[in-house]
């Protein structure tokens, strides 16, 4: 991928074609206070200094902590086509979309969004650009991705950087170029800039000074009950001189340091949110933030988890207002579910899984009805069996390898080639292509030389729980589940019953070989015959079946010395008749071996750990919590073992590589 900065010392602050992106340094550097740009890159070094000084044994949980808010703003593209353009921002679990352009191959948007940036939180913002001549779907052309954080701490001595953007099917074709500026706000000043604006609107005369009647007018419209109260001791606290008035800077000191205290203004004068549901620094912020759109400036639209979401166009907007489709986050629903989001763990961002919707459509009626049940009681598994043999054969034959081009066109920007073994024209059959190796390296394994941290065993969608009823609390939803219908009487324990529950599921999209989470020694396989049912979300919030317990699957049994024995269960789905193992009983592993792998589908591996034995992530665990799957790659932390616990440091996500 091409940069359009020269300059090499900052080129991994961006992915997927992105330049260097680094902030404009304004500030004097002769004057006695340093700049807000130099405090927030102190801020920063000291954080990487404080993080580099641990060995790579380290981990421990951390907490999120505020750093700033960062203005970033499109203004335009270059295409290679005309058309009518749109873009998208998304960093988190929020999206934000321009307007939509007019017809050229060089649109411009001009237009920004603040966004709270935390040391521990969301720092990949991703730039999406999408045509729009398609009535219900538009289509995405080309991405870039930025390290805000990275390029807000680089000096530069432009305003605004151009960078590439690429192919989603490939990372090697650039489609065009974006040019966005960054930027980062003081928050005291933010603060107080707020509550000047706001205290704005009662200053009748327009002189920067307030009586106590114009204050008691402002409290009364936006405040609550406690700041009707508290009134005269406000006001008299603020009017230092008792002379009955006080200035603005005065009021809005003492308005910003009280709101960080105790929320005075209870709801948001812009969007009529309730305040005083988190701390009181957010409330500040979203007043800040929320502020600013009311205003008319030119932002961007929000509202959207998704980019896909962002892009959709008119006849999808029917079907929400219709509530025939609609999004939203974890799946706690089951059937209710039109969109199937996950919390991508490198980026801290929510991304779509692609899934056909007739294949949706087919599902719900299986899973989620009586007469879904009743299908399945009544020749449904036999049907599911058959299916599974016909489609393994079929991407078992030379004619099969037409479908890997197909494949990979529906799932662009979710195989990522460049990380696999072997180019596309090295496959023979459909299924040594959905069996794919990847590259030596491609993923690295966390802390690999301690064995007291178990890592993630797939390329998977991954739910965590501390104990099964956690999983059924929050997940599974499925009649009678219990660990010891899922693990059979040979394997399981009493302290496997009361154990922590951790399921890996695989999309077709997904890289199909598992590795082992942790180190030790194979003690036994267990073959345990059954269904073949999809392991689709649908389908494990169903109340009419029990997916895990009732699949075709295989039980290993490892023995180590630091989570005692570890239960790992390989289990077949739809058109997943397969599951092949590398690894033999009596072999030692070592984790991140790789373990065996699934033959054409979707499919799940369950990981279940006996009693107090691991102490998962927690990440993984709030988003558990709910009902959110965590997109998580072969190698990432899992958690910590129990029995031999040590002050480690938590994983170091901005080490991970984003796949080009």
């Amino acid at each position: 991928m091409g940069n359009k900065s020269s300059s090499s010392s900052s080129s991994d602050g961006a992915k997927g074609g992105g330049g260097e992106g680094e902030v404009n340094d304004t500030s004097d550097t002769s004057s006695a206070s340093p700049s807000r740009f130099s405090r927030f890159r102190k801020r920063l070094h000291l954080h990487r200094l404080h993080r580099h000084k641990h060995s790579d044994d380290d981990y421990n949980s951390g907490s999120d902590d505020f750093v700033g808010i960062a203005l970033i703003q499109i203004i335009g593209a270059e295409m290679k086509f005309k058309d009518r353009w749109l873009a998208c921002l998304s960093i988190g679990e929020r999206t934000y979309r321009t307007a939509i352009s007019d017809h050229t191959e060089k649109p411009t948007w001009k237009s920004g969004k603040k966004v709270i940036l935390e040391r521990d939180g969301p720092r990949i913002a991703r730039i999406s650009v999408f045509e729009t001549n398609r009535l219900s779907r538009n289509n995405l052309v080309g991405y870039c991705e930025i390290d805000v954080l990275q390029v807000l701490s680089q000096d530069s001595d432009d305003d605004i950087k151009v960078l590439d953007l690429v192919d989603p099917s490939s990372s090697d074709t650039v489609v065009g170029n974006i040019s966005l500026s960054y930027s980062i706000e003081d928050p005291i000043e933010i603060e107080r800039g707020f509550v000047r604006r706001v205290l704005a609107i009662a200053d009748g005369n327009e002189d920067g000074q307030l009586t106590f009647s114009e204050f008691s007018e402002l409290v009364d419209a936006f405040g609550n009950q406690v700041a009707a109260h508290k009134k005269n001791e406000l006001f008299k606290e603020a009017d230092k001189n008792g002379d009955g008035v006080v200035s603005m800077d005065e009021l809005a000191i003492l308005l910003a340091s009280q709101q960080e205290k105790e929320s005075l203004i209870s709801s948001c004068p812009v969007c009529g949110e309730i305040l005083g549901k988190s701390d009181k620094l957010n409330d500040i912020i979203h007043l800040t933030l929320c502020f600013d759109e009311g205003t008319g400036n030119q932002v961007m639209t929000g509202g959207f988890l998704t980019d896909k979401q962002a892009s959709y166009g008119w006849m999808f907007k029917m079907s929400e207002w219709a509530h025939v489709s609609s999004y939203d986050i974890g799946l706690r629903s089951g059937s209710s579910a039109s969109h199937i989001l996950v919390f991508e763990r490198k980026t801290k961002r929510l991304v779509e899984e692609l899934i056909d919707r007739k294949i949706v459509l087919s599902m719900r009626t299986i899973y989620q009805s009586k007469v879904g049940l009743t299908l399945i009681d009544k020749g449904a598994k036999d049907l599911l069996q058959s299916i599974s043999e016909k489609q393994g054969k079929k991407m078992n034959s030379v004619e099969s390898v037409k479908d890997i081009p197909k494949f990979l066109e529906f799932f662009k920007d979710q195989v990522k080639m460049s990380e696999v073994k072997y180019p596309v024209e090295h496959f023979k059959t459909f299924n040594e292509f959905f069996i794919r190796e990847l590259k030596p390296g491609a993923r690295p394994i966390a802390h690999e030389r301690n064995d007291d941290i178990a890592i993630c065993a797939a390329d998977s969608r991954l739910m965590a729980f501390k104990s099964v009823d956690d999983s059924m609390r929050f997940w599974i939803k499925g009649r009678k589940f219990s660990i010891k219908g899922l693990l059979g009487t040979d394997v399981c324990s009493d302290a496997f019953s009361r154990g922590s529950l951790v399921i890996f599921r695989l999309a077709p999209q997904d890289y199909h070989r598992f590795h082992v989470p942790v180190s030790g020694v194979i003690d036994q396989f267990v073959d345990i015959p059954g269904s073949l049912y999809t392991v689709n979300p649908i389908a494990v919030n169903s109340k009419y079946c029990n997916v895990f317990t009732e699949n075709k699957r295989v039980v290993s049994l490892i023995s180590t010395s630091s989570f005692g024995k570890v239960a790992f269960v390989a289990i077949g789905a739809t058109m997943v008749g397969s599951i092949t193992f590398s690894r033999k009983k009596g072999d030692y592993v070592n984790k991140g071996d790789e373990f065996g792998y699934f033959s054409f589908g979707g499919s799940t591996v369950i990981c279940v750990f006996e009693e107090d034995a691991i102490e998962i992530d927690e990440d993984l665990l709030a988003n558990s919590q709910r009902s959110l799957e965590t997109l998580v790659s072969v190698g990432m932390t899992l958690g910590v073992s129990k029995q031999k616990r040590i002050d480690v440091e938590m994983p170091n996500l901005e080490q991970c590589v984003l796949g080009a």
